[in-house]
């Protein structure tokens, strides 16, 4: 299943075409991929390189919890949605810290500016944690995954909570074509730190298998997208134990499919490492799926190449 995830990779380096992007890196990409993963076969977390599943599962039961503030996410040592929250601050007339324009890029070429960033992220990180006033304000990233998930405002005042409604669709009427939940709300996007990427996934049932399709408008293919496959397939896991079902296939549809051209070092030594085995998934068979902590999740037999570090585009 891995040569799904390392051929999408090797059609971006033969067919991409360059192209500027927002964060002024640039990239090599495509329009339009389709990969599958038949997740009886084993769990996709990547073993050419090792992917963090903490990091993961923690992701995933922030959007679950319909959080939308880094708190929960630093107090479990995840730090990748840090710098979009970082970068409201700095741009705030609350900091007074040294210039951090254009951290993202500056950090990769500056030595001496990385360490300021690297001082001042790590006072941010540590204001969030300790000071309640302060990570409302500054650790909130908007209206970004868990709240479209699970409090989706209505225009009468309301709000619609998508994952518990799919979850009842898919048990009371499991061959309805309408099993969807959306995190694309326009009215919301320009307020959130970053537009959700990944946009739309629908759930379909059939011999008793629960599989979900993934539409994913933007798709960073070295650094995530094999955190996105890994996600949705654990949550395609946790909702099929929450329907009483087996699970099928996560199928990830992209849009722009790219390798930012400062990646491009990374991704070909992880092409010519050979997968190994899959792990797999161990669930918590006794809690529902809103109740689940960082404990009732596992990975088995994970034994990957070592890791390989690449700067975030920011």
């Amino acid at each position: 299943m891995e040569n799904e995830y390392l051929d999408l990779a090797q059609r971006i380096l033969d067919e991409g075409s360059e192209r500027g992007d927002r964060t002024g890196t640039g990239t090599k990409s495509i329009f339009g991929h389709q990969m599958r993963f038949d997740l009886q076969k084993g769990f996709p977390l990547l073993t050419t390189k090792r992917v963090y599943f903490k990091l993961i599962k923690s992701e995933l039961l922030w959007f679950l919890k319909g959080d939308t503030n880094i708190r929960f996410l630093l107090e479990n040592n995840n730090h990748i949605w840090d710098e979009w929250a970082f970068l409201n601050y700095i741009n705030s007339k609350d900091y007074t810290g040294p210039d951090m324009t254009d951290f993202g890029l500056r950090s990769q070429s500056d030595p001496e500016f990385k360490k300021d960033y690297e001082k001042e992220i790590t006072l941010f990180r540590e204001r969030v944690l300790s000071d309640d006033a302060f990570a409302e304000k500054y650790g909130s990233l908007g209206n970004v995954y868990g709240a479209q998930w699970r409090s989706w405002q209505t225009k009468d005042g309301g709000v619609i909570d998508q994952i518990k409604n799919v979850i009842e669709s898919i048990k009371e009427n499991p061959m309805s074509r309408r099993h969807i939940v959306s995190a694309w709300n326009p009215e919301e996007v320009p307020d959130m730190a970053l537009p959700p990427c990944h946009t739309l996934f629908q759930f379909y049932v059939e011999d008793n298998k629960l599989s979900c399709q993934l539409y994913q408008r933007s798709g960073d293919v070295f650094l995530g997208v094999p955190f996105n496959i890994a996600s949705y397939a654990l949550l395609t896991h946790l909702i099929a134990q929450e329907t009483n079902l087996e699970v099928g296939e996560f199928i990830h549809t992209l849009g722009d499919a790219h390798l930012y051209l400062n990646h491009m070092e990374q991704i070909n030594k992880q092409l010519s490492r050979e997968p190994k085995e899959l792990p797999r998934l161990v669930l918590n068979k006794d809690k529902s799926i809103f109740d689940f902590d960082m404990d009732d999740i596992k990975v088995e037999n994970y034994h990957p190449h070592k890791g390989i570090k690449a700067p975030i585009a920011v």
